[in-house]
């Protein structure tokens, strides 16, 4: 079952974000939640190395942010069934960098995991290398940053502003430019910085299963 009223889910999502810590299993780098659909949401967990000041393209008119080493969480969507819009190209499309650039250094365990579990065709990595299009392109595709988790929920469902509300009410999360990440999703932000241990990345796990089957 897939909850579609918000209410009482975010309501669930408050004690459960505000209550202590414990310890929990160390969580597996892919996490998958379904196994229906093609499409589907998820969280994708970055790690920057070095403190950068970086221009998102054209958000904000090229304004240069701050962003200190350390944890980043990027909420996305992509809802169809096949095609560059379907969950695994575009998954797999966030774990590419431009040019010659090094890909991350998860994607060829993404592309292994989802042949495994029939998300996506058999060959998901772009064709036409990588141009800069959403605000997150610009921090995936420095060097210093990389992709070491993934939260997917296999759904047709529209659960991206809600997945963003949700991590932006965790006290774990800091906004560090409102608005960035989040340009089809006004109000909302989906590039947050997250000042946790691997603790509260592998209950967010669990967490999720709200949103899931």
């Amino acid at each position: 079952m897939i909850y579609t009223d918000l209410t009482p889910i975010h309501n669930s999502i408050y004690f459960e974000t505000h209550a202590p810590m414990r310890k929990t299993d160390p969580i597996s780098p892919i996490f998958v939640l379904g196994s229906e659909f093609q499409g589907g949401s998820y969280i994708l967990r970055i790690q920057l190395q070095e403190n950068l000041n970086l221009r998102f393209g054209r958000f904000k008119k090229g304004k240069l942010i701050p962003l200190p080493a350390g944890d980043y969480a990027y909420i996305g969507s992509a809802l169809s069934a096949k095609g560059s819009t379907s969950l695994a190209l575009r998954l797999v499309r966030h774990a590419t960098r431009s040019g010659d650039k090094p890909p991350h250094k998860l994607r060829p365990e993404m592309v292994e995991h989802f042949n495994a579990i029939g998300l996506g065709k058999e060959n998901p990595l772009p064709k036409h290398g990588k141009k800069m299009h959403w605000n997150v392109d610009h921090l995936l595709d420095q060097r210093s940053a990389e992709i070491v988790n993934l939260f997917i929920i296999r759904s047709d469902r529209k659960l991206e502003a809600a997945l963003g509300q949700f991590l932006e009410s965790d006290p774990h999360t800091i906004v560090i430019e409102k608005g960035l990440g989040a340009n089809d999703v006004p109000g909302n932000t989906h590039i947050l910085r997250v000042e946790a241990d691997d603790t509260w990345w592998a209950d967010l796990a669990n967490r999720l299963k709200v949103f899931g089957l």
